[in-house]
């Protein structure tokens, strides 16, 4: 597997689950090492309790009234003990819970930052939802096992010392028959680990393609395939259900296991030790205090039990977070960039594609996916061969690129919070936020807000239609204002008439600053100054839209099929605002009254 960068300079490359799970302990191992003492102290008190309580008797027994006070204190001193260190054991084993599971939402979420764009591409966006709903519990309840663990094992070698005092036969059933049965429970481990991966491996499927049909439901409701794809999501989650019933009956085995090995020792120890008794071997209290013992070891054998299930569990988990943690971004930054070039020419070679600086250019695609692989390259989210100036792209600093060419693809999402926020991520003055309102177009979506910019909006925009998030996108970027402004079909969601005055308004707003918009709207495409033709990844021509219009056949069969469907746009349109149909006359009047004002 490949490696990834730790989030701390000089940290080891991590290659597998394991050594991730050992890094990860690595940086808790101060309240590990405090956890695994607390616990120890906590368990070892709760042994030797037992043998405190057979003290007494023997002290009733015997009429030794100094000896039944003695005991009896150490009783209540042992139970202050184990009330105290219970409280702090506690206290770090949800320490390390906590850290071991937001340190690795922590590495996951910077790496998604890290990756950007290129993380959808590379894994299944139920993957990355899994392992936050999911796996990072496992982490984390795997370094909260850990010290109960550790005090298990420290715990049964003082309860058979202390038995080999009291009797050797007794003593070895402990030494001897705890390991045996143990390696009969471990054997129920390598099947549980594999279901649990054929679990983990369906839950992360169902969970995309909950994704996929809630993103994608008018469409599907559109084209009738809404019964399909609820009856495929069905299917699937019976088969998750099927997997979730196997892994299930290999954890029953195990939580069995909790209980049966400890009733083992109270069952055969207890008719053990009154056989001794019988023989004189053992006195009353030491039967007692014997019995004592094996009713206890239901808490070390219990923990270990449930160890070994937080073991496979962790190791599962840190396996999903390995698979997103080991992938490589889609650029790599220079050990030593150059320095920002004044403003030249963007050429991308491999399309031939070239912006010249204070262009308004217009990129037509026959195949839609060169658009956003042209933008891509362009905003250098992946490394290919670009120049900007003399200079190429890949050579120049990733934070440079990133704060003068701005690509805003179509399907950027809104985030929840204040609206005015989220359109200002950079703190904006609010000269440039109602410029920018203006231009989109997007009065009206934010006139019918409670509040208004100040208004609470929900993550991605779910109150809104469509046309509404896209022009809300819209004034994001362009009170971003960056030198370069690449815009990947920015109007495809609106109707004609508000189309219409979008592009008008954007041409006039970005006249002068290096502009590209990757469409094929002729309504947007009119308005700039300058068109490129793109046909199987490469420019075919250059010129004006008109001209292209009457020269390039490519061209003009890829926009005109556009305008035959301009009248399916507009119906669609129509209804991408909640009062389109209050609004729709008023939206003509106002087209029909700039156009004759023109």
């Amino acid at each position: 597997m490949r490696t990834f960068p730790v989030a701390d300079p000089g940290d080891p490359d991590i290659r597998s689950a394991g050594r991730y799970l050992t890094w990860i302990a690595a940086r808790n191992r101060r309240t590990i090492g405090m956890g695994v003492l607390w616990a120890s102290v906590w368990m070892v008190a709760q042994a030797l309790m037992p043998a405190a309580i057979g003290r007494a008797i023997d002290a009733i027994e015997t009429r030794d009234q100094d000896g039944l006070f003695a005991w009896s204190g150490v009783l209540f001193g042992l139970a202050v003990l184990i009330g105290f260190t219970g409280i702090m054991r506690h206290r770090n084993a949800l320490t390390n819970f906590l850290d071991g599971a937001f340190r690795t939402i922590q590495l996951v979420t910077a790496k998604a930052a890290r990756l950007g764009a290129v993380l959808q591409r590379r894994i299944a966006s139920g993957e990355v939802v899994g392992i936050g709903t999911s796996d990072v519990d496992g982490i984390g309840h795997l370094l909260d096992i850990t010290a109960r663990g550790f005090a298990s094992v420290i715990t049964l070698g003082v309860v058979a010392v202390v038995l080999l005092h009291m009797s050797v036969p007794l003593g070895l059933l402990v030494l001897i028959g705890v390991p045996l049965l143990m390696g009969l429970v471990s054997l129920l481990l390598r099947p549980l680990h594999r279901r649990q991966n054929a679990y983990r491996d369906l839950q992360a499927a169902l969970a995309d393609r909950a994704v996929d049909i809630a993103s994608g439901l008018r469409v599907l409701r559109g084209i009738g395939g809404e019964r399909t794809f609820g009856t495929r999501y069905r299917r699937e989650s019976q088969e998750l259900r099927g997997a979730g019933v196997r892994t299930a009956r290999v954890e029953s085995w195990l939580e069995a296991a909790q209980f049966l090995v400890p009733g083992f020792f109270v069952a055969f120890g207890t008719w053990l030790a009154a056989r001794f008794a019988l023989d004189g071997r053992l006195t009353v209290g030491q039967v007692v205090s014997f019995y004592g013992y094996a009713a206890f070891l239901v808490v070390p054998l219990s923990t270990l039990t449930e160890a070994a299930d937080r073991v496979v569990r962790g190791h599962v988990a840190a396996r999903r977070v390995i698979r997103v943690l080991a992938l490589e971004p889609g650029v790599t930054e220079v050990a030593e960039p150059a320095a920002w070039p004044p403003p030249g020419d963007l050429l991308d070679r491999r399309s031939g594609l070239l912006v010249r600086p204070g262009t308004l250019l217009g990129i037509a695609c026959e195949d839609p996916q060169d658009a956003p692989a042209l933008a891509d390259r362009l905003g250098r989210y992946e490394d290919a061969d670009v120049l900007y100036g003399e200079v190429p792209l890949a050579e120049l600093a990733l934070a440079d690129v990133r704060e003068r060419i701005l690509v805003a693809h179509h399907d950027a999402g809104l985030f929840a919070g204040p609206l005015r926020r989220e359109l200002t991520p950079g703190g904006g003055e609010s000269v440039a936020l109602a410029e920018a309102v203006r231009v989109a177009c997007a009065e009206d979506v934010i006139d019918a807000l409670d509040g208004g910019l100040d208004a609470e909006i929900a993550a991605r925009g779910r109150e809104f239609s469509g046309g509404q998030v896209q022009r809300l996108r819209l004034v994001r970027v362009l009170v971003a204002d960056p030198q370069t402004l690449v815009l990947i079909e920015p109007t495809s969601a609106v109707d004609a008439h508000t189309e219409a005055r979008i592009a008008d308004r954007l041409a006039a707003h970005r006249r002068g600053r290096t502009t590209v918009v990757a469409t094929t709207s002729p309504l947007v495409l009119d308005t700039m100054d300058e068109v490129a033709y793109v046909a199987d990844g490469k420019v075919m021509a250059v010129g004006s839209h008109r001209e292209l219009l009457a020269g390039e056949p490519g061209y003009a069969a890829l926009v005109t099929r556009v305008d035959e469907d301009e009248g399916a746009t507009e119906a669609e349109g129509a209804s991408e605002d909640e009062t389109a149909d209050e609004t729709g006359d008023e939206t003509g009047d106002e087209f029909e009254n700039e156009e004759a004002a023109r």
